[in-house]
């Protein structure tokens, strides 16, 4: 597609993913990866490790620049961009890492302030209060005085996913949010990610937690050695009778983690 024909405002995908490829260390990483998302749609990447998924969501959000192909936000690429836009890029796109990226001199309140003040210049008090709405958002409330080293695993990453939201984000890029997450932590982190998609949030998540994901998404994709190999619905191929290579690849992983 002519990228002209999805001008700024236009009806098409918000996020618009066009023959990314990447190599890194001499390794072909990413081979020509394409799709896209429409406004409020949730998909869902899963894969064997080393397949290219994060590395894929990196060069969605551009903080690793592809080496082809381009990335279309609401029909505005971003490699046309300078400095300045690709900095108010990427503020639209929020992005959800396994490990949290916390500040652990900071409390859960000042995490989130953090990028309203020094990003978008907003004054203390507006900032606080901001925060204090997003952490009440993902179910914080009253916990805002507490720093990293008081926070649960799953708590850490409802900060993280509050300090992202803070920033009102177009689409949310999601990579394994529940992988650093002991069990029983597991479910705090997905009900927020629900809660979000409910909401109309734009979403694509790397995740293993395909049992919550096919309940959510009507497209998934499998990914492997740096290509999107299947797509299609949790039916198609995730049923158990399926011969796909992700149905395969989730029975395996059902086999070894007991869900």
């Amino acid at each position: 597609m002519d990228p002209s024909s999805n001008s700024p405002g236009s009806p098409g995908p918000l996020l618009d993913i066009r023959g990314v490829s990447k190599t890194m260390g001499g390794k072909l990483i990413l081979d020509e990866v394409s799709l896209n998302l429409n406004k409020g749609e949730l998909k869902v990447l899963i894969g064997p490790s080393g397949g290219g998924k994060s590395t894929l969501l990196q060069c969605a959000h551009f903080l690793v620049v592809p080496d082809a192909g381009d990335v279309f936000l609401d029909g505005e690429s971003a490699r046309e961009m300078g400095k300045k836009d690709i900095r108010l890029f990427r503020e639209k796109i929020g992005m959800i890492f396994q490990d949290f990226n916390l500040f652990d001199h900071l409390n859960a309140r000042d995490n989130v302030a953090v990028a309203l003040r020094r990003v978008k210049g907003m004054r203390k008090a507006p900032a606080y209060k901001r925060a204090e709405e997003e952490l009440e958002r993902v179910g914080l409330g009253g916990k805002e005085d507490l720093y990293p080293a008081q926070l649960s695993g799953g708590q850490k990453q409802r900060v993280s996913i509050a300090r992202a939201l803070a920033m009102d984000p177009k689409v949310m890029l999601l990579d394994e949010p529940t992988s650093a997450l002991d069990p029983e932590l597991i479910g705090e982190v997905l009900n927020v990610i629900q809660d979000l998609f409910q909401s109309g949030m734009t979403m694509l998540m790397v995740t293993h937690q395909v049992g919550f994901a096919r309940h959510l998404t009507k497209e998934i994709l499998f990914m492997e050695d740096g290509r999107i190999t299947e797509r299609g619905s949790p039916e198609e191929l995730l049923d158990e009778n399926s011969p796909s290579r992700a149905g395969l690849f989730c029975r395996k992983l059902s086999e070894v983690t007991g869900r």
